[in-house]
């Protein structure tokens, strides 16, 4: 099959799911495996019927997909939990009609400098895009309340479709920068869950 994203054959570059092993099975499954075949379907690539498989006890498992169909699994550790997030904003700019950000890939060399880069006593970074649009954390999906209910950046602002996010099926509202002091935040991803935050800009 021909390739749908260009440079989907780059040397090296793999599919990945980071998903909450809790000693017996993976919190969101399906949601897991629905967003690794839609990225190997956008990449034109084959994804393998796999079993997952983890520890006796709760761990964090990576699995990866390669271009040649090899899935490959990976526990490790659990992150240390925190009562809270604090935010701040990232230098780094996604360009929201940038295709591979719709893909969870070792392509993510823009949320990996913003991590890189994190500030002294801040847990997590924000990223805008070319619009000046809030999209997503450097490692986590964002999530606020104006006073309506729960809400979340659109996917078409540039955002990854987080597992946790479709779980949680909030609606889509737009988020500018100057609007985070003004709203409660959480952040979340299928392994640390949703997690209340703090904008300290």
């Amino acid at each position: 099959m021909e390739s749908r994203l260009r440079g989907a054959d780059a040397p090296g570059l793999k599919l990945i799911e980071t998903m909450l092993w809790d000693g017996s099975g993976v919190a969101l499954e399906p949601l897991h495996r629905a967003r690794l075949l839609a990225g190997a379907q956008a990449l034109g690539w084959t994804c393998p019927a796999f079993v997952l498989k983890g520890p006796s006890h709760p761990a964090r498992l990576r699995l990866t997909l390669d271009a040649e169909g090899v899935v490959t699994l990976e526990p490790g550790p659990l992150p240390p939990p925190k009562e809270i997030w604090r935010l701040a904003l990232s230098p780094e700019r996604l360009t929201s009609s940038d295709p591979w950000l719709r893909v969870k890939s070792t392509r993510r060399a823009a949320y990996d400098r913003a991590r890189a880069a994190l500030p002294e006593g801040i847990d997590e970074v924000l990223l805008l895009n070319e619009r000046g649009e809030v999209c997503d954390g450097s490692i986590t999906t964002l999530f606020f309340d104006r006073g309506n209910g729960l809400r979340t950046p659109p996917l078409s602002a540039g955002v990854l479709p987080g597992v946790l996010r479709a779980s949680l099926a909030v609606p889509e509202e737009t988020l500018l920068p100057d609007d985070l002091p003004f709203v409660r935040l959480w952040i979340g991803n299928a392994l640390r869950g949703f997690c209340p935050a703090l904008w300290v800009g």
